[in-house]
């Protein structure tokens, strides 16, 4: 059981002489008091994670979970037809090495995905994002990954363990792989080697520019309505907006754009975890970063429970569109959805039973006019290569 893994946390330890008004969040978490507990009657997880073995330039996140929690339990609840169903699990504790800790972690997550919970981690090292990865292996399906960071964390690092700065090369290169997809949102090409870049993109996967995002982060929901799991480093976000990491940085994300990520991901109906990593209470500004995290948390929470529920695509909820495209093989199939008015394309080959999740792909309408322009999306391509 998952239980053996989990450190209660004391809410009114943490909040002090604090007096929360009825509506505050604090007032309808449940928190996990060491007894095992229906899982499936709740939506949501928190759950923090006391580990920062693998950060070398940015020891202290492990501490990071209370002091989020501080800031989160005082925020209001979010508006929502649907009744708010959170369980805070408390800590995952440290484990004698390294790899314990990424087997709790991922212990857990699969635990809770299987009780159709979506974790929401709380950080620790970003490395972790590789135990929540681990959380996805006994699920047997194939899985889309998205990270948001300022750096490319595929470092060559073969004198020691995988740590924060080369996890990603252990996910991609495991055997036997269930990731399907990796989206990598804005990272900044000074901070990183740009054969990795390359590499990535000749894989097929989205390796998307700071600017270029910041340009229209709208285009950022269809990536996150296709993703399973997010893992969000905040050191994407600027030093004046997020100051808690020890190498923060004075260009990146601001934090509303952050809290805009995190409500998408929570409106995707097939995204099911979500981590935010390296937050350092050391390097932190009266609270500002605990706060902006939490607030990241209340935005995923809003989006969640907003969700319509757009999948599966069915001709009674949504506009069919065929476009066709010259010099293609095929002609373009495009799904509207008559809720929300999103976007997607449908792939003509693959093998169906194999990846069956990935037969319909998330997209904007700018997919659709570069169709009827007679361009073939670069989403459809890449996605169509795989499958063939």
């Amino acid at each position: 059981m998952i239980y053996e893994f989990l450190t209660p946390v004391e809410k009114d330890a943490l909040l002090q002489d604090t007096e929360l008004h009825p509506a505050q969040i604090g007032n309808y978490v449940f928190i996990y008091q060491g007894k095992p507990v229906e899982l499936s009657d709740f939506n949501l997880a928190i759950i923090g994670v006391d580990e920062d073995r693998g950060s070398k330039t940015n020891t202290g996140s492990g501490v990071a979970a209370n002091c989020v929690r501080e800031e989160f339990y005082k925020l209001f609840l979010p508006p929502a037809e649907r009744e708010f169903k959170v369980i805070d699990l408390g800590n995952i504790k440290r484990g004698e090495t390294l790899r314990d800790t990424y087997f709790a972690l991922a212990s857990v997550v699969t635990e809770l995905i299987v009780h159709k919970v979506i974790p929401i981690i709380i950080g620790g090292s970003h490395d972790l994002t590789y135990g929540q990865y681990l959380g996805y292996k006994s699920l047997h399906t194939l899985i889309n990954l998205v990270l948001v960071d300022e750096r490319i964390d595929m470092l060559e690092n073969a004198e020691r363990e995988m740590d924060a700065s080369s996890f990603l090369m252990n996910m991609l290169t495991q055997s036997p792989n269930f990731l399907f997809n990796y989206s990598h949102i804005g990272y900044q090409t000074y901070l990183n080697d740009y054969k990795i870049v390359q590499t990535l993109e000749s894989l097929n996967f989205d390796c998307l520019r700071l600017g270029l995002i910041r340009q229209n982060i709208e285009e950022v929901e269809p990536i996150l309505r296709d993703a399973d799991m997010l893992s969000i480093d905040v050191s994407a976000i600027r030093q004046a907006d997020a100051p808690a990491h020890a190498a923060a940085s004075p260009n990146g994300f601001s934090g509303e754009e952050l809290c805009q990520i995190t409500r998408y991901a929570g409106l995707s109906d097939k995204l099911t975890s979500i981590g935010i990593y390296e937050m350092n209470p050391a390097y932190d500004n009266q609270r500002q970063t605990a706060q902006l995290m939490a607030q990241m948390i209340w935005y995923f929470m809003e989006g969640y429970y907003s969700r319509v529920g757009d999948l599966p695509v069915t001709v009674d909820e949504h506009l069919k569109f065929t476009v066709h495209v010259k010099d293609a093989d095929h002609d373009l199939i495009f799904w509207k959805s008559r809720k929300t008015e999103r976007w997607w394309m449908e792939l003509p080959y693959g093998d169906k039973q194999k990846f069956a999740r990935q037969q319909l792909i998330p997209c904007s309408f700018r997919d659709y006019e570069a169709a009827c322009n007679h361009e073939l999306p670069d989403r459809w391509m890449k996605a169509y290569t795989k499958l063939t």
